[in-house]
């Protein structure tokens, strides 16, 4: 044997054990062997089982998000120039379709501020048109081609949102992305494989886990009527009421009396997690960022004796007085058991949904089905490879080895292209993976056909073979090309089960370009290798 066949011959048995550690590792017994092999070879919501969700992101809640924003933003910038108003609110669309509608409406600009108001608007506040209404009453509308930004960003951080929390239950098979289709440009799907009870995970979702950290302004009152009667009937300006749910030993929910700005929010969270105190009782403790934590020590040191309320999705979790200066740590009392604890750290320090979400499908699928489609799936592609192997080995006889060691080494590299990617096998990832074996076994025929030409125009029997596998490679590359750029379009465009075809066979395509021409050719040329006389070939 030649250095360059023992190369090759290195090269292959190399590539070969790559890909079988990538499927089933180093196992020391055959319960490690399955072990290692579920593990790997990670199946999809069709084959396992599992729980599929299909949500709606309710962009018109970030829409009312930013223009809450821009009249507290508006409100500091007029006050700065000195443009007096005599009311400021915004409309509040309900639907997804409405989101675009938001508005601002600004009453009572003095005629002789109309000016300074226009250039507050213009040159500080470039997302909104501004609309005159009247003399002294005008409306600001969002930009049409900022709506777009947002509704897209909305989206996308509602997905990565989601994704982390779902993550961090430790379900790394499941899938996040936006549905397909222009007219599904707010909707979400989420596939579980293995989660027959969505439950806990729709709960964790939908969380919005706005946490705030605010300065007590008045309070405890039982009920809101009595907090704004204290108060003249009206809110103090900068103050919000937020309710205190009831807790055992309590007689009842309370209501407090709140700054509208918090002193720290869930975005200066650097960590969360569950503990318990000293009495046992789980709770979720919290650091928080650098700067955060000076901003938060100076407050509590100048407050001293005073009280702060822990807020979370606009209820009250807990009151407590400021006995010291704090800084980078705080905590959340009442959760109640260590799930509740363990889910609220996690959705912390996820991030809190821009928008929140409409759930509009769920759908279970049970194990068995998987294993029935597993079984059939497996069952037809048996049949498959058995007739292809059958056919081969008549037509092109020893030859027709060849193609089946190729095929086999085909199916061993896509396997394991599938667990150094973490992808996950669908049940159109079978189908995918069958017209592989489809694809492989006419790259076979192209190339000996092309030999058998050869051969029949009286060349000699290597030199028939290298002419064979030069004249089929171009034709072998121009048909897989095609088809990979198909694929392509197919994963950029289609849904999740077309992806999942997609993928498959464009990791087969590129495997049975190496199978058929660099490895099919190295056994010929090891089964040639020292014949040069030899006048006849098995094909």
């Amino acid at each position: 044997m030649n250095s360059t066949l023992r190369n090759k011959a290195i090269f292959v048995l190399v590539i070969i054990l790559i890909c079988l550690y990538g499927i089933i590792g180093l196992p020391k017994s055959k319960a490690e062997l399955v072990k290692n092999w579920n593990d790997n070879i990670r199946l999809g919501l069709d084959l396992k089982g599992g729980s599929q969700l299909v949500l709606q992101v309710q962009a018109q809640d970030a829409f009312k998000a930013e223009a809450d924003q821009t009249i507290e933003r508006l409100k500091i910038e007029m006050q700065k120039d000195g443009v007096p108003y005599a009311a400021m609110d915004r409309n509040d669309p309900q639907r997804l379709d409405d989101a675009e509608t938001i508005e601002i409406q600004v009453k009572g600009i003095a005629v002789d501020k109309v000016a300074a108001f226009r250039e507050v608007v213009n040159s500080r506040f470039a997302s909104w048109n501004l609309n005159s209404v009247s003399g002294s009453d005008f409306k600001l509308t969002y930009k049409p081609t900022e709506a777009g930004v947002l509704r897209k960003d909305t989206l996308e951080r509602s997905i990565r949102t989601i994704e982390n929390r779902i993550n961090g239950l430790g379900l790394a098979e499941a899938t996040v992305q936006q549905r397909g289709g222009s007219k599904n440009e707010s909707e979400v799907l989420v596939q579980m494989p293995g989660v027959d009870d969505p439950a806990r995970v729709k709960a964790l979702i939908s969380a919005a886990a706005m946490l705030s950290i605010t300065e007590v302004r008045g309070g405890p009152y039982p009920d809101r009527a009595q907090a704004l009667a204290q108060n003249g009937g009206v809110l103090p300006l900068g103050t919000i009421l937020e309710r205190e749910k009831a807790r055992p030993g309590t007689q009842g929910e309370s209501w407090w009396l709140l700054g509208r700005n918090a002193v720290v929010t869930g975005r200066d969270l650097r960590n969360a997690r569950p503990s318990q105190d000293e009495f046992g009782k789980w709770e979720t403790s919290f650091t928080l960022s650098q700067d955060a934590s000076k901003r938060f020590g100076r407050f509590t040191e100048a407050n001293v004796n005073n009280k702060l309320a822990v807020v979370l999705d606009h209820n009250i979790f807990s009151v407590a007085t400021i006995q010291s200066k704090i800084e980078d740590s705080g905590r959340i009392t009442g959760i109640g058991d260590q799930t509740s604890a363990s889910d609220l750290a996690l959705t912390l320090t996820s991030g809190s949904l821009p928008a929140g979400i409409v759930y509009l499908e769920e759908r279970t699928v049970g194990p068995s089905l998987g294993a029935d489609s597993i079984r059939d799936g497996l069952m037809a592609g048996v049949v498959g490879v058995s007739t292809v192997i059958l056919v081969m080995l008549v037509y092109y006889k020893r030859a027709g080895i060849n193609a089946t060691l190729a095929l086999i080494l085909n199916g061993i590299i896509l396997l394991a292209a599938l667990s150094y990617f973490g992808a996950v096998l669908t049940l159109p990832g079978i189908a995918g993976f069958i017209l592989t074996i489809g694809m492989a076994v006419d790259s076979n025929v192209l190339i000996f056909e092309r030999i058998r030409e050869e051969l029949r125009h009286g060349k000699a029997v290597i030199a028939s073979v290298n002419a064979g596998f030069q004249k089929a490679f171009l034709t072998i590359i121009d048909t897989h090309v095609t088809t990979v750029v198909s694929c392509a379009f197919l994963f950029a465009f289609g849904s999740t089960a077309v992806k999942g075809f997609a993928l498959t066979l464009t990791i087969g395509l590129i495997a049975n370009i190496f199978t058929a021409v660099f490895v099919s050719k190295f056994i010929f040329d090891w089964e040639l290798s020292g014949k040069q006389q030899l006048t006849t070939l098995s094909i």
